[in-house]
């Protein structure tokens, strides 16, 4: 298949395939079942031992996942919903997003060279029948996000016709060991985003694979897109290596920037699928983001963190999250922001608090932060 020229005209993005695990269950049915339930998947720690931690729960499969067999799982579920053949498929480059993983620095030196996360790409890439992996993300909790942005621009600007996006993140010992030290895992057993009383995050299994294609060239090939990705905006507020801006500007700039991609003004947009980690400084700053960008239009639209419900899914949260944006563009229903125990008075937002919301919306954004200042908002369109 001939490489697409770029042109000067944008290529409308649409997303043809589309797979995705958390702790609720494997496939996207089972995370659809949970969204419509409104129940967070936080059980105690079953997969190491967590009897000297102050925090005990995470959202995590049963058993010891392997994060490339998952994966590659996921990858043949998104190509085969999208009807790819063996042939265009093997033509599909793949942008990845992982966790580095913990075993890594433990394996001898001579094989390190196999497992480091550019490698695993590799291999994943392999395993599915696609071209290659470009690139495998590892910036925090951007990472996927970051990589379905970059996906989308190597389509709209004619250099790509389709790209493959996977990201998995596995709840770890190391992982929660540093953030327990590290007093950000919530010790009450919840993650209350936005919520008055809030004491942290809680970490949550999550992997997930979609295929984006210009919108022209899913119908050539007769493929129904799930919906659109109208827009990609990324932003650094360079504030502190751990802390979002107080005021939220790298957000509200991220948002900003999706927004007027998307040729969408702020009170075209229905929901927001918030960061929301639960913690002090994320939440409040998040909220000042909102605001900032959103304006008048702030106070009427509808917020949840769905982290509230899989756990944070550190790397793998972007692709999960967008996941779950393409199930509200078509389930019509929005997600509740669960753990909510009271408006605290830095996080004034129209959450969506006690159950799901009806609502057919049309036009939904996903928002992301990470450490270091790195800020991410993606917009979506229905069908």
């Amino acid at each position: 298949m001939p490489t697409p020229r770029p042109t000067t005209e944008r290529a409308a993005v649409v997303v043809t395939g589309m797979a995705v695990t958390t702790a609720f269950g494997r496939g996207t049915d089972a995370l659809r079942a949970a969204l419509a339930a409104g129940e967070p998947a936080f059980a105690d720690v079953t997969r190491f031992d967590v009897s000297r931690r102050r925090a005990k729960r995470a959202a995590h499969l049963p058993g010891d996942p392997v994060l490339l067999d998952e994966l590659g799982d996921l990858l043949s579920q998104a190509i085969d919903q999208a009807g790819l053949d063996a042939a265009t498929a093997a033509a599909t480059p793949l942008l990845a997003a992982r966790h580095s993983d913990a075993s890594w620095p433990r394996q001898p030196l001579t094989a390190q060279a196999d497992c480091h996360s550019a490698a695993t790409g590799s291999a994943l890439a392999a395993r599915a029948g696609l071209r290659d992996a470009r690139r495998t993300y590892t910036n925090a909790c951007v990472a996927a996000s970051t990589a379905l942005a970059d996906a989308a621009a190597l389509i709209a600007s004619g250099r790509a016709e389709r790209v493959a996006v996977a990201a998995g993140y596995l709840v770890d010992q190391d992982v929660f060991a540093l953030f327990d030290a590290g007093r950000a895992l919530a010790d009450d057993g919840a993650l209350r985003s936005f919520s008055a009383g809030r004491r942290g995050l809680l970490l949550g299994d999550g992997m997930a694979a979609v295929i984006l294609e210009s919108a022209s060239a899913a119908e050539r090939r007769g493929a129904l897109p799930l919906a659109r990705l109208l827009g990609w905006g990324r932003a650094g507020d360079a504030y502190h290596v751990c802390q979002p801006h107080p005021e939220g500007h790298g957000m509200a700039r991220a948002l900003t920037a999706a927004l007027a991609r998307a040729d969408r003004a702020p009170e075209e947009v229905d929901y927001l699928n918030a960061h929301g980690t639960g913690t002090s400084y994320n939440d409040s700053a998040e909220a000042a983001a909102i605001h900032r960008a959103f304006g008048a239009h702030a106070s009427r639209l509808p917020v949840s963190s769905t982290k509230s419900l899989t756990g944070h899914t550190l790397e793998a949260s972007g692709l999960v999250e967008f996941a779950v944006s393409v199930l509200v563009l078509q389930e019509g229903l929005l997600p509740v922001n669960a753990g909510y125990t009271g408006q605290d008075p830095d996080c004034r937002l129209d959450l969506v608090t006690d159950a799901p919301r009806r609502l057919k919306p049309t036009t939904v954004v996903s928002l992301n932060a990470a450490f270091g200042g790195a800020n991410t908002a993606l917009v979506l369109g229905a069908v």
